[in-house]
């Protein structure tokens, strides 16, 4: 068997997506391909001795799409190609075009619906006498007709997708737009020229129709265009992590090449400040290395020689030599890309009911329509009587509606939304939010606020200073260091004003603390029990409180002096004052609450018991979470992952709902389907519940939009006629085909008043 990518243009739709994995499903060989809209790519796995690429092509060629090799690769990391940055660009220009289109679209529809719809309202709006209904309804028709048809020209996509594909046997929701606002507007053409000998054909003009629906359509296809953009960003931030350069140490001296040159077994030289290029070992010094972008842990980790390092993490103090054991696609940093490419190629479990029905709904309509004319015509009518029926069924069945069901919902929905710092990336997203029924919980930084502070201050009778004297000894210590727990108790002593000794001599004392000398002479040292042990201080009066601190999760700094213990001061990272109220919530929807951390299990447990979550699950990695995710998914669960981290990108794009929170990492962000910008975990209960009012109101609106056609179509199709003589004129066919869509329209915009 052979897996395959390939990425497929001209979808539109979730029935095109549909459509590209019907077919190639059923060539002889294939066993599997799942076609992802949001990325265009098609996984396809097939078995080599019954089917090539050639057939795989050939046949979704013919079922109306593109296909082309996928170029994009995570083969080198460190480098950036051109192919990548030309396919980037040209991504960049039909955005920037189709927001001109949706622009020029809605400079024309607005002075349309005034002139159309202003004579319709309780108080009639101005017009120039030479374009008013009564008085010059040629001109009346005439100006409304100039104005539609740049619209329906700016859309044109819509026609050229939606009758190719119908044209191959495979409608989409372009398909029911191109079709609904076509008939619309040919029905109102010909209006326009018989008004001159039936003037009351001025009240059958259904322009604006199709200008709104082209125009609102165009909205959301522009909102799917930016979100898919976002989405690649974050692998070209991921790639953008590593250095271009590292310092390569020589048999004749250091000297500086490009990282593409590096390999397996060279020794690179890291400063203070500077990434690490790729993986390795440390095999001479050692430092303190911000591995946040591995671990979402807001605490540099002290490394010594022997100790494993990752390629982009952050050397913050210290300089040592690394050999390298990792390049190219081996890398953490290329595993981490390459798992958010997979997550963002499975096929998404979203369907859309729109998209379900438009393949039965346009042939069907058609069909009625083409028939219900020959029909009147065999009976002994005349070809008027039976163009009418035939009008007035496609104007009645016009699946305006339909095509503004979900995307109007959508719309109002992720604007409701926005208004209380939920974004939403899409509406698929939004789709499937209320189905949740488990959330997975990052810790630090979503469940925690993500930064040290000091949590207690401990002494005993044998001190012989106060708490606010060991804290000010310790800033003035620690104020010459940029380690975070260092900066937590300075930022406390800064509470209760300007530090007040100076220090001299200091000294980072790599995997134990940091030691200096006041200004008064005095040695002082601040650490953990190693530093103790090393310098043979007795700390027996505090190692009962110092153990007890660490089970809770806080990390315990002895503080000492000229040989003696002073006492304690703990930092830690502290939850979030919201996280219990939020987690609670979370449960109210029915979901379970799972929070996953890299941190060790101790630490997790306390936070977890703090945070009331049902399950916590520690010591976890990168490709460990994504993994987690995926088992949990294999279970038939539908996962949200909550997260702020780089760390938490792959798991993000794994799960069926990513939630990026505001202040975490531009990649998770960028990785989220949903980004909570108050960063702020009782959001997501909210999420949850504007998905669930979102898809009451498509349901709502979907029924409203079939309500119409199935009452409609008969009575277009002359079953009155039969009746009572009463046949149905496509003037009231469109009104009642406009009434759909105002009901849809008005019933999404309930969602405005709704409470989250």
């Amino acid at each position: 068997m052979k897996e395959e990518v390939y990425i497929i243009d001209g979808m539109t739709c979730a029935a095109c997506s549909s459509a590209v994995e019907r077919v190639t499903r059923k060539l002889e060989g294939v066993e599997r391909s799942d076609v992802n809209l949001t990325t265009n790519r098609m996984t396809i796995s097939y078995d080599e001795t019954k089917v090539g690429p050639e057939q795989i092509k050939q046949k979704v060629e013919k079922a109306g799409f593109g296909i082309r090799d996928n170029q994009k690769s995570v083969e080198n990391t460190n480098k950036k190609n051109s192919e990548e940055q030309d396919q980037l660009t040209a991504e960049d220009v039909a955005l920037k075009n189709a927001k001109k289109r949706l622009i020029g679209a809605i400079i024309f529809t607005v002075p349309l619906l005034y002139i159309a719809m202003g004579h319709m309202l309780p108080f009639e709006l101005p017009l120039p006498k030479i374009i008013q209904m009564m008085v010059y309804p040629s001109n009346f028709a005439l100006i409304q007709l100039l104005l539609t048809i740049p619209v329906l020209y700016f859309g044109r996509n819509f026609y050229i997708v939606g009758f190719r594909t119908l044209s191959h046997g495979n409608p989409n929701m372009d398909s029911l737009v191109a079709i609904g606002t076509s008939s619309a507007f040919i029905y109102s053409l010909i209006m326009t020229f018989l008004i001159p000998w039936k003037e009351h054909s001025v009240h059958n003009l259904y322009y604006e129709s199709a200008a709104v629906v082209v125009t609102l359509v165009m909205v959301g296809k522009y909102m799917e265009k930016n979100s898919k953009k976002k989405t690649q960003g974050a692998i070209q931030k991921l790639l953008e992590l590593t250095p271009p350069v590292a310092l390569l140490k020589t048999e004749s001296g250091e000297r500086q090449v490009a990282i593409e040159e590096l390999n397996v077994g060279d020794i690179v030289v890291v400063r203070p400040g500077e990434k690490i290029p790729l993986d390795g070992i440390i095999v001479n010094g050692s430092g303190s290395i911000d591995e946040s972008m591995l671990t979402g842990e807001s605490v540099p980790v002290d490394k010594v020689p022997g100790n494993k390092v990752i390629g982009g993490s952050i050397n913050f103090n210290g300089a040592f030599e690394i050999e390298i054991t990792k390049v190219g696609e081996d890398t953490t940093l290329s595993k981490i890309i390459k798992m958010i490419e997979d997550a963002q190629g499975k096929k998404a479990p979203i369907s859309k009911i729109a998209d379900q029905v438009a393949g039965y709904f346009v042939p069907i309509v058609m069909t009625i329509a083409v028939l219900s004319a020959i029909a009147w015509l065999i009976a002994g009518k005349d070809f008027s009587f039976a163009l009418t029926i035939f009008v007035s069924v496609l104007v009645i069945a016009c699946p305006c509606a339909l095509g503004l069901a979900t995307p109007t919902a959508i719309m109002v929905g992720t604007g409701l939304g926005a208004n209380h710092g939920i974004l939403i990336r899409s509406g698929e997203a939004l789709e499937l939010t209320h189905k949740i029924d488990t959330i997975v919980l990052d810790k630090t930084g979503t469940i925690t606020k993500g930064k040290p502070v000091v949590t207690q201050i401990i002494t005993n009778d044998a001190c012989q200073i106060s708490k606010e004297e060991m804290l000010q000894i310790a800033a003035t210590v620690e104020n010459l260091s940029s380690h975070p727990l260092g900066i937590a108790i300075v930022e406390k002593a800064k509470e209760q004003g300007a530090l007040k000794y100076k220090a001299t001599k200091f000294l980072n004392l790599a995997g134990m603390g940091v030691e200096a000398y006041l200004s008064t002479g005095e040695n002082v040292l601040i650490g953990n029990k190693t530093l103790l042990k090393d310098r043979n201080i007795d700390y027996v009066a505090y190692e009962t409180q110092g153990d007890e601190l660490a089970r809770m999760g806080q990390t315990p700094m002895y503080v000492a002096m000229e040989h003696s213990l002073l006492g304690i001061i703990s930092v830690a990272d502290v939850v979030r004052e919201t996280s219990e109220e939020a987690i609670q919530a979370m449960k109210k929807t029915g979901a379970s609450v799972y929070m996953l951390t890299g941190d060790n299990a101790l630490t997790a447990e306390y936070i977890g018991m703090q945070a009331k979550v049902d399950k916590v699950i520690a010591q976890v990695l990168p490709d460990e979470k994504a993994n987690i995710i995926a088992k949990l998914q294999n279970e038939g669960k539908k996962v949200m992952m909550v997260g702020d981290g780089i760390n938490d990108a792959p798991a993000l794009a794994q799960a069926d709902i990513g939630v990026a929170i505001g202040n975490g990492s531009d990649i998770a962000i960028e990785s989220g389907d949903i980004v909570l910008m108050k960063s702020d975990l009782r959001d997501v209960a909210k999420a949850i519940r504007l998905s669930q009012l979102t898809i009451q109101n498509v349901k709502q609106n979907l029924f409203w939009a079939f309500f119409y056609n199935i009452i409609g179509i008969p009575v277009a199709a002359g079953a009155l006629y039969l009746i009572n003589g009463t046949l149905l004129s496509p003037m009231i066919g469109g009104f009642a085909m406009s009434l759909s869509s105002v009901c849809v329209v008005g019933n999404a915009l309930r969602l405005k008043i709704k409470k989250l």
